[in-house]
């Protein structure tokens, strides 16, 4: 009889922490894209402007894997004025042989947490300098705390700014994450500044026009974008994709539609039949990482259903471990 698994968002929290198995899950998911026939649709949309809201569902299936996880994803960024989170969610994960359900991941948006914070640490694996120590991050919400943990798992990260349009909210992370990660993280009062001597950068909010400009940005720093997940979305200057020396995008049918890439075509500061990488091609050595040591990279992260899938695996495969979850018979 097939039976399903259901799991809490508090037991996948106590078993799909943010570490090293999550960020390399997360890169083979990239390397699949680029070495496996992946069938991934587009992300299909839908938007409740009234109040704020997006969801998105997204979903892939990688040749391999026995299983294959649609994703749910609202959205709503006035809840935090409610004293609700503004993003929630689920997914679920469906056998690739049968079609059935084989688990419900009430996660409200936690596993979408931290395979994104999982990928802006790929990206940074591959694209940034090794020796990159100094981080500057943008925002101060729950994806910006994770972003600078993630960066800590493959640099070697020992100081940290954080700017915020709510200044208030920027000093109060900064002293949680300076406290939790053993390294002093400033709240910085002006955007431009934290950019300073900085090695990476990574954009983490929902802005609709640009909060990173080009002439901020020095030799050798590496930029994260994972912000501009819809097309209205706009945290890149659009003269930073024609400055820097590599563009990278997670999936480039993707970031042509609602990416950074997206806003720089419609400015026309990037041809639109332009050819970049993907993250993916990247990592599997078909295409070329980091030019040099005094390159500006950037790369573009809009989130892929492959991720989701991804990362559903993983929460299977360590519930099934740990014998969490409620089993139920379909």
């Amino acid at each position: 009889m097939p039976r399903m698994t259901i799991l809490t968002e508090a037991e996948l929290r106590r078993i799909v922490p943010l570490d090293r198995d999550a960020i390399a899950c997360v890169e083979d998911a990239f390397l699949a894209l680029a070495t496996r026939p992946v069938a991934m649709p587009p992300i299909l949309r839908l938007d409740i402007p009234e109040h704020r809201g997006e969801v998105d569902v997204k979903t892939a299936y990688v040749p391999g894997l026995d299983g294959f996880a649609i994703k749910i994803s609202p959205g709503f960024f006035g809840n935090p004025a409610l004293g609700l989170p503004s993003v929630n969610g689920l997914m679920v994960l469906l056998s690739s042989r049968t079609g059935l359900v084989e688990a419900l991941l009430l996660d409200n948006g936690y596993l979408t947490d931290v395979r994104t914070a999982a990928a802006g640490a790929v990206a940074a694996k591959h694209l940034s300098r090794p020796d990159s120590a100094v981080a500057a991050v943008f925002g101060a919400g729950v994806q910006a705390a994770l972003q600078l943990e993630a960066l800590t798992l493959v640099r070697p990260i020992r100081e940290a700014r954080l700017w915020a349009r709510q200044p208030e909210r920027a000093a109060a992370t900064a002293a949680r994450l300076s406290e939790r990660l053993g390294f002093p993280v400033h709240a910085a009062t002006e955007s431009r500044t934290a950019v300073a001597g900085a090695d990476i950068v990574v954009t983490t909010t929902p802005a609709d026009r640009p909060i990173l400009m080009a002439d901020w940005l020095e030799p050798g720093q590496h930029v994260t974008a994972m912000g501009s997940d819809a097309e209205h979305k706009n945290e890149l200057d659009p003269a930073i994709l024609s400055r820097a020396d590599l563009y990278v995008a997670d999936r480039l049918t993707q970031t042509r539609r609602l990416g950074e890439l997206h806003h720089a075509i419609a400015a026309g500061t990037v041809a639109a039949d332009r050819e970049f990488p993907e993250l993916g091609a990247v990592i599997a050595g078909q295409a070329a990482g980091r030019p040099s040591t005094d390159a500006i990279t950037v790369c573009d992260l809009t989130g892929t259903g492959v991720q989701d899938t991804a990362i559903a695996t993983l929460a299977r495969g360590r519930a099934l471990a740990a014998g969490a979850g409620t089993v139920f018979d379909a």
